[in-house]
Formats: C-alpha cells, sequence, structure tokens
C-alpha cells in the first residue's frame, strides 16, 4: 500500500485548513464585513480536496476505470462523430459545452435569498451530486458506444421506463437549447462588438481545426497560442469595430439574430466534430477560464465586502421580487446548473464519450469539468453579492413592482429594508453607460455590475463601463457554446429515438439520418426561439418559468439511470453514491413541481395564476406583466401550458425512477433475469495520460510507444 510522503501529508493539510477557514468565516460571521475572498478559499479549498480524494475513489474503485480497453472514439472512429480527441481539447470542448446561462445567472437571482445558502448548495452540490452525475454517465455512456441518456434507460431499465425518459429527455433538451438561445439573442442583439467578436470564433476555430487534423497534428500548445492570440485580438478589434463606420453592419435585430442562430447551430451540428465544435469549445475555454481565473484574483486582491445578507428575509417568508417561493425547494431549483444539472448528463452520454481517448480520463473531463462549472457559480454568486442590495433588488425586480423612475424604486426597495437613494441609482447607470438600470432582470445585466465592480478596484474605476459590456459579451460568448453542442446532442436523441423505429438510424453518423435529425431540432428550437422574439409573452418565453425545474427533473432521470446500471454491473455497496444524491434530487424538483402546479400562490402556482387572470379578464381589468386584452389571454395559455407540462414532466421522471426502482429490486433478488447493454471488450492502442499533466509512468509509456512505432 502506498505511504503518502510528508510534503504530501503537510500540503493537503494546509488545503484542509484554508477551505475550513473559508467555511467557518462564511457560517459564523454575523453582522460584520465578510471579504469575498473568503467564499473563494472555501469553494478552491473544498474543490481541491474533493478532486484529489473522492473523485478519484469513484473513479478507481468504484467504477474501475481500465485504460487498456478501448474507447468508441477509438473503435468506432470515422472523423465525423468518433474522434479521438486531445484530453485537453476534449476538456475544453466538455466545459464550454456544459456551462451554459445556469451558472452565470442562476447564482445571481439565487441571491435574493443571501450568498449562504447559495454557497453552500454550489459546494456542496457539485461534490456529492453534480461532478457525480457528469463522471459516471459519461463512464458508462463510454462503455455504450455513446448512447444518449434515453438510450441508456431503455437499454437497461426497459422499453416502458425507457420511453419516458427518452421522451422527457428529449422535450426538456428543446426547452433548454431555447432558453438557451433566447438569452444569447437578448444580449448580442444591437451589440456590433459582441456580435463581431463570436463572429469572428467560428474562422478561428475553423483554422484551429484544420491546423490539428491536417497542419500540425498533435501540437496542441502550437494551436493553444495561436488560438488565444487571434481570439484576443478578435476582443480587441471588436471594441474598435463597435466604434467605427462598420458597427452597423454588425449591429443586428433579434430577428435576424435567430436566423443565424439557427443556421450556425445546424451547420456546426451536421460538421465533423473535429472540424467547427471541438475547436471551437476549446478556444471559448480560454476566455471563460481566464476571465473567472482574473476575477479569482481580482477578488483577492480588492476583497470587496460580502453586502448581501447572509441569510436575507426573503428566505423564509417566500415572497421575494426577483423569484416567489421559499428556500426550499425555489433556491436549489434557480442555482441548477452550478451545483446539478440534468443538462450535463445529455453532453456526458452525448459527443464527449465519442471523443474521449481513454477511461482513465473520465475523473478529469467528467468531475473536473463541473468542478470548473461550479467555480463560475461561485464568482457569479460572489458578483451579485458585493454590489449594493439595494441596487441588486432595483436591477431584479420587475417594472410592474418598482415602477420606472428611480424615485419610485428607491421607495420601493427601501420599503424591503434596503436603503438606496434616487441619486445612487441613477448614478450607478451613468457609470457603465446605460439609460438606466431598473428592472434589469434575468440575473446577466447584474452579473455584469458585479463583474464590473470588482475589475474596476483593481483597474481603476475608469474602466467600469468598459468591463461591463466586456462582461455582457463575454456572457454571450460563455452560452454559445452550449448551444451548438447541445443542438449536435439533440441531434443524436433524436437519433436513438429514431432508431427504434428505423434502424439505419442507430448510425448517428449515417447522412441522411444526421441532416434530417439536425434540422429537426434546430426546427422545434428556433420555432419556439422566433415566436418568443416577437411575442414577449410566447414562444420559449412561455416555457421559461419550468427552466429551472425540467432541467433538475432531467438530473433525476441521471442519476436513476446511474443507480441502476451501479446496481446491474455488481456495484450494489456502491449505489448509493448517485442514489442519495437522487433521492435529494428527486425530494426537491418533485416538491417544486407540485408547488407550482397545486399552489395556492399566484406567484407560485401556475393553475392558480391562470384563474386569477381568468377572473380579472371578466372583469374586464389588465395585470402586469400584460398591457393589453390580448396579453392577459396569453398569460392564461401559458399558465395553462407551464402547469400541464410541469404535472407531465414530473409524472414521467417518477415513472423512470419507479421503474429504475423496480428494476434494482429484481437485480437483488435474481440476478440471471439481468442483462446489460456494455460494447465488448477490445484492447486499446492509444497511449495518452489520464491528467492535463501527465505522470513519469504515462510519459515513459509514451516515450516506448514512440519507440515502438520508429522501430516498425
Amino acid at each position: 500500500m502506498r505511504t503518502a510522503s510528508p510534503r504530501t501529508i503537510a500540503v493537503w493539510t494546509l488545503v484542509a485548513l484554508v477551505g475550513a477557514a473559508g467555511w467557518t468565516v462564511l457560517a459564523l460571521s454575523r453582522g460584520e464585513e465578510v471579504s469575498a475572498a473568503w467564499m473563494v478559499a472555501a469553494a478552491l479549498g473544498s474543490y481541491a480536496i474533493a478532486y484529489r480524494f473522492y473523485a478519484k475513489f469513484i473513479a478507481y474503485r468504484v467504477l474501475k476505470v481500465d485504460r487498456a480497453r478501448a474507447t468508441p472514439a477509438e473503435r468506432l472512429n470515422n472523423g465525423i462523430d468518433f474522434h479521438p480527441t486531445d484530453r485537453r481539447v476534449l476538456l475544453g470542448h466538455h466545459f464550454a459545452a456544459i456551462a451554459g446561462a445556469g451558472p452565470l445567472v442562476g447564482p445571481v437571482l439565487a441571491a435574493q435569498m443571501g450568498y449562504l445558502p447559495g454557497t453552500i448548495w454550489i459546494i456542496a452540490g457539485v461534490i456529492f451530486a453534480g461532478a457525480v452525475q457528469d463522471m459516471v454517465v459519461l463512464f458508462f455512456s463510454t462503455r455504450r458506444d455513446g448512447r444518449s441518456l434515453g438510450q441508456m434507460a431503455r437499454d437497461e431499465i426497459g422499453p416502458f421506463g425507457g420511453a419516458a425518459a427518452l421522451l422527457a429527455a428529449f422535450a426538456i433538451m428543446i426547452i433548454l437549447l431555447g432558453v438557451l438561445a433566447l438569452v444569447i439573442v437578448n444580449a448580442l442583439a444591437e451589440s456590433p462588438w459582441g456580435t463581431f467578436s463570436i463572429g469572428m470564433t467560428i474562422p478561428i476555430a475553423l483554422l484551429m481545426g484544420f491546423y490539428l487534423r491536417v497542419l500540425r497534428p498533435g501540437r496542441v500548445v502550437e494551436v493553444s497560442l495561436i488560438g488565444v492570440a487571434l481570439l484576443l485580438l478578435a476582443l480587441v478589434a471588436g471594441r474598435w469595430v463597435a466604434e467605427s463606420s462598420w458597427a452597423g453592419a454588425f449591429t443586428l435585430a433579434p430577428s435576424t439574430l435567430v436566423v443565424w442562430l439557427v443556421a450556425y447551430g445546424f451547420i456546426a451540428s451536421i460538421l465533423p466534430v473535429w472540424m467547427l465544435l471541438a475547436p471551437r469549445d476549446y478556444l471559448s475555454t480560454f476566455m471563460k477560464i481566464g476571465t473567472i481565473v482574473l476575477l479569482a484574483l481580482g477578488v483577492l486582491i480588492a476583497l470587496p465586502t460580502l453586502r448581501m445578507d447572509a441569510v436575507t428575509d426573503f428566505a423564509s417568508r417566500g415572497d421575494g421580487p426577483v423569484f416567489a417561493g421559499s428556500l426550499f425547494p425555489f433556491a436549489f431549483i434557480t442555482i441548477a446548473c452550478g451545483a446539478l444539472s440534468g443538462f450535463h448528463a445529455l453532453i456526458s452520454s452525448g459527443t464527449t464519450p465519442k471523443m474521449i481517448q481513454k477511461e482513465t480520463q473520465v475523473r478529469m473531463i467528467g468531475y473536473g469539468s463541473m468542478l470548473m462549472e461550479s467555480s463560475v457559480a461561485v464568482m457569479a454568486l460572489i458578483a451579485a453579492s458585493i454590489i449594493d442590495p439595494g441596487l441588486y433588488f432595483a436591477m431584479n425586480a420587475p417594472v410592474g413592482v418598482i415602477g420606472t423612475t428611480v424615485e419610485n424604486a428607491s421607495q420601493v426597495v427601501s420599503g424591503w429594508g434596503y436603503q438606496i437613494s434616487p441619486q445612487d441609482l441613477a448614478q450607478a447607470a451613468k457609470s457603465v453607460e446605460e439609460a438606466s438600470l431598473l428592472s434589469r432582470t434575468g440575473g446577466a445585466p447584474t452579473l455584469a455590475v458585479g463583474v464590473s465592480e470588482i475589475f474596476s478596484q483593481v483597474t481603476g474605476g475608469g474602466l467600469k463601463a468598459f468591463w461591463y459590456h466586456f462582461a455582457i459579451m463575454f456572457e454571450a460568448l460563455f452560452i454559445l457554446t452550449a448551444l451548438d453542442a447541445g443542438t449536435r446532442v439533440g441531434r443524436f436523441m433524436l437519433q436513438d429515438m429514431l432508431g427504434n423505429v428505423y434502424r439505419p438510424f442507430r448510425n448517428v453518423s449515417w447522412k441522411p439520418g444526421l441532416v434530417i435529425t439536425s434540422a429537426l431540432v434546430c426546427g422545434l428550437w428556433g420555432y419556439f426561439l422566433w415566436v418568443g422574439v416577437h411575442e414577449p409573452l410566447g414562444g420559449i418565453n412561455q416555457l421559461f418559468p419550468i427552466f429551472g425545474i425540467s432541467n433538475q427533473l432531467l438530473a433525476a432521470v441521471a442519476l436513476a439511470v446511474c443507480t441502476t446500471l451501479l446496481v446491474k454491473s455488481g456495484r450494489l455497496k456502491w449505489a448509493w453514491i448517485t442514489g442519495i444524491p437522487l433521492a435529494w434530487d428527486a425530494a426537491v424538483t418533485l416538491t417544486a413541481s407540485w408547488q407550482k402546479v397545486f399552489s395556492s400562490d399566484p406567484k407560485v402556482g401556475f393553475f392558480k395564476q391562470r384563474q386569477v387572470f381568468r377572473d380579472a379578464i371578466d372583469r374586464g381589468e389588465v395585470l402586469p406583466p400584460a398591457k393589453t386584452m390580448d396579453d392577459m389571454h396569453t398569460v392564461v395559455t401559458n399558465s395553462t401550458v407551464d402547469g400541464v407540462l410541469s404535472a407531465v414532466l414530473a409524472l414521467l421522471v417518477v415513472v423512470v425512477v419507479v421503474d429504475a426502482a423496480r428494476v434494482c429490486v429484481r437485480h437483488v433478488r435474481r440476478p440471471a433475469l439481468s442483462s446489460l447493454s456494455e460494447a465488448p471488450y477490445v484492447e486499446s492502442g492509444i497511449v495518452a495520460p489520464a491528467g492535463l499533466f501527465p505522470t513519469k509512468q504515462e510519459k515513459e509509456e509514451a516515450r516506448n510507444a514512440v519507440g515502438a512505432e520508429t522501430r516498425v
């Protein structure tokens, strides 16, 4: 048995003490100033210990990853969807694909409850639930030729529960893609800087793809330096374009952006994965991680104070202006992707298992990427918590609550116990060169204000407007990478579904099938997006209220599949690793679904809201957010659709979980009746490290492999 050296013990003891100190200060401080640096310390200390010990334990003791076993990328390599990809590039692709709107805006909105509940869930949730789900799904999908989550459910749970999982997963995926696209449209509309910079990442990615594939295969460091240099040039040039006579060409209306997004999603879905998708996601990861690292350094240098309360009164009352509902379950639903996300399970059973070189890399790519996303959520929560709470609520409360003037907003916010003057509200908008910051709901503008506050404390207040607009553009780039990968995964899911009826669709690289399914997926989310852009209360706006719940319900499906596979593959004693997160997630999401359907509070319950607006129509009244009687009828329709969909999706998830439990019990009682759809063992011929940096043994193996090739 290997014994740890005194140096290793000292290092990990120090890491544990740093994390413990951060948690102690956050948990016990009441009434005094608390630096945001303690939140960074708690997060980084916890992440490091979790990755080093818990993730390694799951990978090698529970899953028993096998470096000698060939992955689908090696066995089925066709240069389109299956393609062995360097672990560094794949890490960038996977992180960029999973990191969408959720970790940016969810924690910002959840700050309404205070910074402490969100911090606990983001960090503890990712360690024990979110990162575990991503890694385990990636492992089992890799063992099954990269099958989608829904198809794995059908193969391992059975046709009944599997059909429910396939239907629920695909429906939720379309909702998630539509919501992601809407956030991008809102961020890029009338923004020439953002449109130009993000548009330039496409030709840069194509260059990187051909560089690695044709010009200089394997030269990842070279292409990384070239890509980063060109990306920085695109960012600088974007601001120049925005201030030049070219600005008009890149100032696009929302409807135009919809067309471009749908076209881009379709093309990215059908092109070989090495050509555009993987290098573009890898490229954007540099900007994403770079910005987050700079934010963390900015916090450590400027030491901004957390101005939001640790726990606000809204957490217990449930009548917050940002979103209605109590701390349990709605704070967990709102934070979503920063701690646990069903969308990630679709990526982990979509593009990534078809590209991973070695099973031993699932720890770095599955667990590690999710820790990276959680760090994004922590920085978003910090950004929302260091600004004036009065400004936070003025930005995130709807116009129907705070009005349209700074005087009225100041009065309303002060009534909630957070003092801010009209002059302060006006100055906050002026400092970032905005006409007004009132009712800039959705979380993204608040995050941009927080980011500008942190960076300007380091670089000087004169650059506050620059950092604000940089953050808005950064958010759009952050989300776009989840849209293109999500569209490709949606294509895989639809192909798996249709493959149960018509066998050629089971070959995900069959060209007629990939074109047809890509067009259908883009057409579905594109339709909801188009209607949503043209009708403020219609289209994807209609489905936006169930975004968080549907995402968490999908996580319950993923965890149910993982638990079933652990049991059926002889790992019954380790089933608690996904079983406990499943129980928690099911309790949270099904409680939230019940309240959203049946609550008597019209701010929470969809059917109660429908009744209130229906009664108002009968009286001839117009209630906010409606502005006309037609809007009133639209709200009634939306409430009905959302209520029915919430009930149906919850029912489908219950079917999956119950059927999974039945299969597990049957296996324990009569193992001979169970069968696994695992692909046959094939020995791997690829030599590649398990982690970001190769060990001495892995370096020696690589040298021996090169020597063997030379002798041949």
